[in-house]
Formats: structure tokens, C-alpha cells, sequence
């Protein structure tokens, strides 16, 4: 190499590139599957498996091919044509910066933007190697178009209100036509049957849109006109596969109740609607649909239930804290309730989560087989072996009375919440591919940087991505998932508000309209702001402000504000101290 003499930068920025990726896995993916997991479309091990290939598909197949090496033009790389090794270990400092913050945040389960965080990083060494003079604050004179947004450490604060509030506009749109289209009518689930493929095909668009405007390792030759005809087109054939082979399956499952149906039996399409009558089903079947608001009391309920710990003078009950008792006062309100058409015996009979890893033998030396093997589960799959539904109902500073602003979220039909769950499903995959194709280069870009010119010996004009490169941040963003993703997890979805699968789903959507306009708009905006905007948006439709758990979400807006400046002053002082320390010859 022609920088051999910095091969121990390398290592180092090898070793803190796949820190950054694996942080990005597990802070930033929650953002798109939490509302997933908390509305109970799907469990844990479920999504992860859905992240993982979404995640590292839209990493290697759309990722960033040509790297920004200088985050939205912050810090011209010109200035170091004459010293590219500076630019090198400014960008391992940048990279170790960022990094170390994401590592805090996410062990304290603080949802951050990886964005800014190597953003940060990027302007502290700019400020410690070029002065603060030569850092883009605000896009130069005569910048015209988005870049005027997209320029400089200004595009940070603006995204602190553009993602967040797009994404409240979006979603809360997608909500309010579900709940007053389908949710609020007198036959719910039939008005679905008319909604959800439209919605199918609406995300089937923003995906082809998403592969058109970004690319990848292929060029698109379309004209504009071209463009949206593939668009429009995509989004009208995907709605009628949906047409033809989902929704007769879901005829079967949650018009007729046909209990034998599975869902391989989706691809026989319109052969469903010649089947028979449905047979009496076995006496332990529970119901192909679940109560989606299991453990969720509304409002009529919670009041009964803390009138009845009052009646037995518990004063400590009837506030936040529930006693055993307690819980069986609220079971057996629910099961007389109305407001679900799943039946009590459903709700009395739900099984208890199944342990992946299993209980730890006892008595057996380490090196036995039985405990070998459970070592190895263990290590495999504790990640994805928690219960993040009743993590999210952990009770603290930031939680407050859950209870109270859960009651406050209307329960819908669960026959036509089981029929948006799928639509979550698309969505969660939508934006986790989104996610994984616009913020490996978070990681990546500085890591390229730092290859190329330690290869080169000079500062890279147009640093294309080598595939190797996009697979490394792919691996350690899924490796990162799978291992620690469920701690921020448990922070967002249910700990924000209420949440079920027509406003989970409303929720992805509003979210990946915002980070494919902002990708059209080169504008950096993270994943976090977007989805928190988004169940912000939701919640509010709900109509009642307190239905939304406004300290957790202050605490989120708090954590995006010092990501900048924190990661920003560990690279700065790394980078003044290396370059400005003692030495001798």
C-alpha cells in the first residue's frame, strides 16, 4: 500500500467502521419494525429475520455506490489534497467519534440519528484541522435548488423540524383516511377489503420509486414521463397480485372463519372461493385473529378497574402501580367487554411466549454437550429471544402512567386490524429497506475514505463504494440488529402511544414517504426523527393529546440535539490532540 506506514489507522478505522454499522443495526432498525413488534403484527424473531435480509438487501443492492466522503459537502475535501493522511485520520477520528456516542446511546436506550452522529463527527475534526472558518455552516451564495437545504451543518437543524413534521403530516393523512374510511364504519372489515390493496399498491410505488431515484449498481435511462409511468404501473400491478391471491385467503380467514386455511394456502388466489363450508373447529383452536389490544384497557375500563381499588380503600392501586388483584379485576372487565370480536375465551387462553435459548441446565460441567449447545443458543439468539411488548410496559421516570394514555387510544375491530397487519408487514420491509440502502454510508462513506487513500496515497475525487465494502457495513448493521436491536425497541412503539396495526402501519408509511423525499431531496434526515414524527402525527388522531407520552418523546428530541455536538466534540478533540501533540524524532 502507498500508505503502509498507516496501516495501524486502518485497523482502527476497520475496527470502529463495523462499531459505527453495528450501532446503526441496533439503535437505528428498531425505528422501523418497534411499531411491528408493539402492535403484535409480528413477533420479535419475526421481524428480525424480516430486518435482516431488508436491511443488508438495501445495503449491498441500492447502497450508496459513490460515497459523499465529506458528509453533505461540510468540509471541502480539496483542502487536503496536500495532506491526505490528515484527511485519513480525520475520518477514523470522525468515525470513532460517532461510534462511541452511538455505543451510550443505544446502551442507554436512547434513540439517536447515526446521520448526524457522523456528522458530528465530520465537523469537530474539520473544526480541529481546517478551522471552524472553512466548515460549511450554511450553503454559499447563489446555491439555488434543494441545495440551498441540503448544504452544510444548517441541514441539521432544519431536519430537526422538516423530518419530524413531514412525517406527522404523512402519517396522520394515512391514519385519518383509515379511521374514518374504514375503522369508524358501520361494517369495517368490508370497507378493507376496498382499502388495502390501494394501500399494497401506493407502497409497491414508493419502493419502485425509491430503486428509480437512487440507484445502485445499475443505470436507470428513463425519462421523466417514463419514470412515472413505471411508478404508477408497479403500484397498479402489485394491487391486483394483492387482488387476486391475498385477499381471497383473507375472505376465507376472516369473513368464513376457515380454520384450516395457512398462509402457504395464499398463492391458490380465487381456487380459495370454491372451497366448502367451513367445519366446526377442534375445541382447543383459539382464532386465526388475535385480540390486538390484549393487556390494553379503554378508558370506560381503566375507570372501572381503579374505582374497584378504590372501593377496597387501595389507594396505591387505583393510581399507576397494579397489585395482583388488581390484574384480576381487569381481566374479568375485559372479558364482558364489547368492543372486540374476538371472544373472552381468546383472550383468557392467549399462550405464554416460548423461550428460544430455554432454561440454563443445571448440574452439568461447561463442557458437556447439552451446555455447550445451550451456550450457543444463547450467544445465537438471546438477542431475539425477549419479550418486547411487556419490556415497552416497564414502568419509570420517562413511562409515567402508560395505563392512562393507553385507555385514551380508541380499540378498533380486530377483524380489520388483522387485515392491516399485513399491510404493516409490507411497510416495516419498505422502510427497512430504505433505511439499510440510505444509512450504511453513514458508515461506510467515512470507511471508504479511509481505504482509498491509505490504498492511494491521495485524496479520492469520486470514491466509489467497492461491493465488499457495502456487504462489510451490511453484515454489522445485521449483526448489530440481531444481537442488541431489541433494547431501543423497547423504548419506541408502545412507550409513545398506543399501538395496533392501522396505526403501526400508518405510522411505516408516513415515515418512508419522508425518508424517500428527503432522498430525493439530498436532505440528511434520520430514520428516528421520521418515525417519532410519525407516532407523534398518529397519536394526535387519536384525538386526545394525552393519549401520547410526551416525556419519553422530549427525551428522544433532546437526544438528537446533543448527538451532533457530543460526537462532534470527541472527534474534534481527538483530531487537536493527535495533531497537536509532542513529539520527537
Amino acid at each position: 500500500m502507498v500508505l503502509a506506514q498507516y496501516d495501524y489507522l486502518f485497523a482502527i478505522g476497520v475496527i470502529f467502521a463495523f462499531l459505527d454499522a453495528w450501532n446503526i443495526g441496533a439503535n437505528d432498525v428498531a425505528n422501523s419494525w418497534a411499531t411491528s413488534v408493539a402492535s403484535r403484527s409480528l413477533t420479535l424473531f419475526q421481524a428480525m429475520i424480516g430486518a435482516s435480509i431488508m436491511e443488508f438487501a438495501g445495503s449491498l443492492g441500492v447502497g450508496s455506490r459513490v460515497a459523499d466522503t465529506i458528509r453533505t459537502k461540510i468540509v471541502s475535501p480539496n483542502l487536503y489534497n496536500d495532506s491526505p493522511e490528515v484527511l485519513l485520520l480525520g475520518m477514523v477520528c470522525a468515525v470513532i467519534a460517532s461510534s462511541v456516542w452511538l455505543t451510550l446511546a443505544t446502551r442507554i436506550g436512547l434513540p439517536v440519528s447515526t446521520t448526524h452522529s457522523i456528522m458530528g463527527g465530520v465537523i469537530g475534526m474539520g473544526v480541529a484541522s481546517v478551522g471552524a472558518k472553512n466548515v460549511t455552516w450554511v450553503a454559499p451564495a447563489g446555491t439555488k435548488g434543494t441545495e440551498v437545504i441540503n448544504t452544510g451543518v444548517v441541514s441539521v437543524f432544519l431536519a430537526w423540524i422538516i423530518a419530524p413534521g413531514l412525517s406527522a403530516i404523512f402519517a396522520s393523512i394515512i391514519f385519518l383516511i383509515t379511521k374514518h374510511g374504514v375503522m369508524l364504519r358501520n361494517n369495517p372489515v368490508m370497507k378493507a377489503f376496498a382499502l388495502v390493496p390501494v394501500y399494497f399498491g401506493f407502497t409497491a410505488s414508493l419502493l419502485v420509486m425509491l430503486l428509480l431515484w437512487k440507484g445502485g449498481g445499475y443505470t436507470i435511462n428513463l425519462e421523466d414521463n417514463e419514470l412515472a409511468a413505471v411508478i404508477v404501473c408497479s403500484g397498479i400491478g402489485w394491487a391486483a397480485i394483492i387482488a387476486i391471491f391475498l385477499m381471497p385467503w383473507l375472505w376465507r380467514v376472516v369473513v368464513k372463519e376457515d380454520w384450516e386455511l395457512r398462509w402457504y394456502h395464499i398463492p391458490l388466489g380465487p381456487f380459495l372461493l370454491r372451497r366448502g363450508e367451513v367445519p366446526p373447529p377442534p375445541s382447543n383452536f383459539q382464532g386465526a385473529i388475535r385480540n390486538f389490544y390484549e393487556g390494553h384497557l379503554t378508558k370506560e375500563e381503566l375507570e372501572a378497574k381503579r374505582a374497584a381499588a378504590l372501593a377496597r380503600n387501595d389507594i396505591e392501586a387505583a393510581g399507576t402501580k397494579e397489585t395482583a388483584n388488581e390484574a384480576n379485576i381487569a381481566d374479568a372487565i375485559v372479558k364482558s367487554s364489547k368492543h372486540s370480536d374476538v371472544g373472552s375465551d381468546d383472550y383468557a387462553n392467549v399462550p405464554e411466549k416460548k423461550s428460544i435459548v430455554g432454561p440454563k441446565p443445571e448440574g452439568l460441567p461447561w463442557y458437556s454437550g447439552q451446555m455447550l449447545f445451550w451456550y450457543l443458543k444463547k450467544v445465537l439468539f438471546n438477542g431475539v429471544d425477549q419479550d418486547v411488548v411487556n419490556m415497552q410496559k416497564k414502568k419509570d421516570i420517562l413511562s409515567g402512567d402508560l395505563e392512562e394514555k393507553h385507555a385514551r387510544a380508541a380499540h378498533y375491530d380486530n377483524k380489520a386490524e388483522f387485515m392491516y397487519s399485513f399491510l404493516q408487514i409490507m411497510t416495516a420491509c419498505t422502510a427497512s429497506f430504505t433505511h439499510g440502502a440510505n444509512d450504511v454510508s453513514n458508515a461506510i462513506g467515512p470507511f471508504t475514505t479511509i481505504y482509498q487513500i491509505w490504498q492511494q496515497g491521495q485524496v479520492p475525487k469520486n470514491p466509489e463504494v467497492p461491493l465488499w465494502i457495502l456487504a462489510f457495513g451490511g453484515v454489522a448493521i445485521v449483526i448489530g440488529l440481531w444481537t442488541y436491536g431489541y433494547h431501543i425497541m423497547a423504548n419506541l412503539g408502545n412507550r409513545l402511544t398506543l399501538n395496533s396495526p392501522s396505526r403501526g402501519f400508518s405510522m411505516e408509511l408516513g415515515s418512508a414517504v419522508t425518508i424517500i423525499l428527503a432522498t430525493r431531496l439530498k436532505l440528511p434526515v434520520s430514520t428516528t426523527q421520521c418515525i417519532t414524527g410519525a407516532i407523534v402525527g398518529v397519536g394526535l388522531c387519536n384525538g386526545d393529546w394525552r393519549a401520547l407520552n410526551w416525556r419519553m418523546i422530549a427525551w428522544i428530541y433532546g437526544g438528537w440535539i446533543l448527538t451532533l455536538p457530543c460526537a462532534g466534540i470527541i472527534s474534534g478533540c481527538l483530531m487537536g490532540f493527535i495533531l497537536n501533540a509532542p513529539h520527537w524524532r
